[in-house]
């Protein structure tokens, strides 16, 4: 039987979904996946990353010019700043007039510099659509998940909405139970399960949804404790999937809740509420509230 992890690794996966590897950069880096870094790095990041490689560009073509004397005119000669400067304009396409290639080296770099200049614009210009681009989903889960009974079955229920004033169409929710498992013959390994939803489909994602998974005999967490969960490292692993109604594109989140976070014979307050002229209302600020059920 395969030793059990340190117990300064408690879970296999945080609370964004990604997979919490311990040496993963031992067999993956980033730099050998530029696309994929410059997508996903902070936007701080990407500015200081374009910065960074427009700085040093302009950098080595002033010491290009500097290899020839006088390849630059009225540049002071040997002056990096000057030749740093100029290859500014030059990679920018500015031409102020005042400083101008008067070599056939010179122009030859001037070329090159302008080319690369295009070609660095135009990837930079897509990046930065692509970051702006990106669709995402802005909607909260609660933060806990509550076993209560409903319907005289023992239920899985927990909470999600939608923040933006759309739609999500076509939503739909996943809802699968991950834990470690030992089989007959000793071996290890992490297995998921399908948690069924009673309704996993919303045609119209708008305001709150509840999600609920009976515990019935068909249930993978059909005779588990708190204590059983904990042991196995049980997480439950959300996945919502949908059509934005304003960009017409598929977005997605995800959530996690582990063994601590599945509160056991609690249920949610009821956030519809209403009014004293009898409207229909819902309060927020109660998402995450629960009481003994």
């Amino acid at each position: 039987m395969q030793k059990r992890r340190s117990s300064r690794v408690v879970q296999i996966v945080k609370k964004n979904g990604r997979l919490n590897i311990v040496g993963v950069g031992k067999w993956y880096s980033f730099w050998r996946d530029p696309y994929h870094l410059l997508l996903t790095v902070p936007w701080t990041g990407f500015l200081a990353i374009v910065a960074l490689g427009y700085m040093v560009g302009n950098a080595l073509f002033a010491l290009a010019y500097l290899l020839e004397t006088n390849s630059i005119a009225n540049a002071r000669p040997g002056n990096f700043f000057d030749a740093f400067f100029f290859s500014i304009q030059t990679m920018a396409s500015i031409g102020y007039g005042a400083m101008y290639p008067q070599t056939l080296y010179a122009n030859i770099l001037v070329a090159i510099e302008s080319l690369l200049g295009l070609i660095g614009l135009a990837m930079g210009t897509g990046l930065a659509f692509a970051r702006l681009s990106q669709p995402t989903a802005r909607v909260i889960f609660s933060r806990v998940a509550v076993i209560t009974s409903y319907n005289g079955v023992p239920t899985l229920m927990f909470r999600t909405a939608n923040k933006r004033g759309n739609q999500i169409l076509e939503a739909e929710l996943r809802v699968r139970l991950a834990k470690d498992e030992v089989n007959a013959e000793g071996h290890f390994m992490r297995r998921v399960y399908d948690l069924q939803l009673i309704r996993s489909q919303n045609p119209s994602f708008a305001l709150s949804w509840t999600a609920m998974h009976p515990i019935d005999k068909s249930s993978p967490l059909y005779g588990s404790t708190l204590e059983t969960l904990a042991q196995e490292e049980s997480s439950i692993i959300i996945t919502l999937m949908g059509i934005d109604e304003t960009v017409s594109q598929t977005i997605y989140a995800r959530y996690i809740y582990v063994a601590s976070d599945i509160l056991w014979n609690m249920r949610f307050v009821d956030i519809i509420l209403r009014s004293s002229n009898g409207d229909r209302y819902l309060d927020y600020s109660r998402f995450h509230d629960v009481i003994p059920s």
